[in-house]
Formats: structure tokens, sequence, C-alpha cells
């Protein structure tokens, strides 16, 4: 049988500088009246997504988009539709929002959802908006124990919310001691903290996650059951994985020459955009990265920017 084609939506993430997100519920007359959802809709035959963003918005809120990225591509099977939706971020626009087509508008904060029930397709997006737009990744075999735990401390006052602990050079117990130490600096300061690729070492230390090297992604049949779970991808295929057993962001990579995949060719930015225009899920630019680079990677639809060595400088 025939796979129905999919309906393109384009839906708007309104995001204040708060960190906060614009939801609509559904008026009555409509599918799932009284759902709330990002405000959106169907995109016309051969109309560019961002150009039906821009009307829907325009439509339903009566505001002008001046700053809109592409973000994550979701598709779901409704029972009287199969859509695909194409998520923007919308950082800026003008005018004054008001609910034109919406039974009531909401602004609500990431991880503290208050209003019930959303539409099915939009809970990998509410976890997603809890995410930052840089991953900090630690080398204390390289500069040392002390030393990344004061770098850690130094960036934890400077706003870093999420990292790995990656110490492929550090013998098991300095693997548990750092990770331990790191972690109980990490609760304190409301950090998320996911360890390498060591299932029992991030239980063991009470990370919040697991981040899976492309090789322990490939071996993996279903979700490790950590809170959160991450994956390195460095093509196609591995991001096909990471969403197949429901990873919830990805780093993709090197997108530049780095000294910690000295042997991998750099894919460059046109690649790595290329990668990440229909990905699923979060998407972190990885290799030779700096913060400078956030606005670039966003551009292209990536969630920011995950570094080394930058992130600790």
């Amino acid at each position: 049988m025939t796979q129905p084609a999919f309906i393109e939506v384009a839906a708007a993430v309104l995001l204040r500088p708060d960190g906060s997100f614009l939801l609509g519920r559904r008026a009555a007359g409509t599918f799932y009246p009284g759902y709330w959802e990002f405000p959106g809709g169907k995109c016309e035959p051969g109309e560019p997504p961002a150009q039906a963003l821009a009307r829907e918005l325009d439509e339903e809120l009566g505001i002008r988009v001046r700053e809109a990225e592409p973000w994550i591509v979701r598709t779901h099977e409704y029972p009287h539709a199969h859509v695909r939706l194409r998520f923007f971020r919308v950082r800026a626009w003008s005018g004054t929002i008001a609910a034109r087509v919406h039974a009531a508008l909401a602004w609500q904060r990431p991880g503290a959802v208050t209003v019930a029930p959303l539409l099915p397709a939009n809970a990998p997006v509410l976890r997603a908006l809890e995410l930052p737009d840089f991953y900090a990744i630690t080398h204390a075999g390289d500069i040392g124990i002390a030393a990344q735990l004061a770098a850690f401390d130094a960036a934890i006052g400077a706003g870093l919310k999420l990292v790995q602990v990656r110490e492929p050079l550090l013998c098991a117990e300095e693997r548990r001691t750092f990770a331990a130490a790191l972690v109980a600096r990490a609760r304190t300061a409301g950090v998320r903290v996911l360890v390498n690729s060591d299932p029992r070492l991030a239980e063991r230390c009470g990370a919040d996650g697991l981040h899976l090297s492309s090789a322990a992604l490939m071996a993996e049949r279903e979700r490790p059951t950590l809170a959160w779970v991450a994956a390195s991808c460095h093509d196609e295929r591995d991001l096909a994985q990471a969403a197949i057993i429901g990873a919830d962001f990805a780093v993709l990579g090197p997108v530049r020459a780095s000294a910690s995949h000295s042997a991998a060719a750099p894919m460059g930015w046109e690649r790595f955009a290329a990668l990440v225009r229909e990905a699923p899920l979060p998407v972190y630019a990885l290799g030779g990265m700096r913060r400078s680079d956030i606005a670039r990677a966003r551009a292209l639809g990536a969630q920011g920017v995950a570094a080394i060595r930058a992130a600790w400088g």
C-alpha cells in the first residue's frame, strides 16, 4: 500500500529573551479542539516553508517575522493526516501578538509547561527547548583534573548549562573520581552532565545522561534508560540511527579540523548544513568550534555548537 504524502507544515517556536515560548490552544471546530500547539500552518503547494511561516504568523498572530532560524523537522501520523512539521525558532518580530485563530495563547517556560493537553507531535520539541546553544566537553586527561574542575567552576559562572564528561586518557579510577566531583559541582549550579559511552559510570556518579560515541550508537537497538541520551554522529547514517533509538540530541562533525579528531577529514559548513536540514532532533556542530560560531550554526538549522578547548579558555 502506498504511503500517503505528508502535508508540509511550518511551525513557529516564538522565543522571548528570557527563554519562554508561545503556545496556542486550538479553537472549537478544528481537529483536536482544546489542544495546545505551536503557531503555524500548512504550506501552500510550492510555497517555501519560511514563506509559509511568515504568512501564517501574520494571519494567526498579527506579527511580522524579523528573525527566524530553521530548526528540527518532525513527522507525525494523525488519524486524519500525515504531517511533516518544519519548526523554526523565531527570535524577533514586529507587531503585537493577538489570538486571531486560537482560543487562547500562553507563554511557557522550558521544562515547566503548565498547559494541557498538547498535540502529540509537540513532545520532542518541548524536550529540545530545554537544551542550551553551547555544549562543553571536558579534557581533564590533557590539562589535569584540578585544572579542569577549576575551569568548570569558571564556566558555571559564565552560564554553562550542559557538559559532557569525555576522558579517554584517564584511568577508570580517575574517571570515577573526576566524574563524581564534576557532578557534585553541577548539581548545585543546575548544569546537566552526560557521561561518554559508560552507562554504569553515568549511573554511579549521578549524571543526567549518557553520550554515545558513534560506535556505541550503532551498537544500540533501543534507547538507553538514562534521562538524557545524546550521540556523536559523522554522517547521515549516524543521524538516522540517533533518531531511531530516540536520542534527545546529537553532535555532528568534524565541521573543521580539530585536535580531538585529527584523523578525520572535516566536512565543512556546506555538508553540515545539508545533513542538518532534515534532522528530526537537535544537532550541535562539532570540530574546531568557538562560541562565535553559534550564530552561524543556528542559521543553518543547528542547536548550537559543541567544543572542548573553546569551552574552557
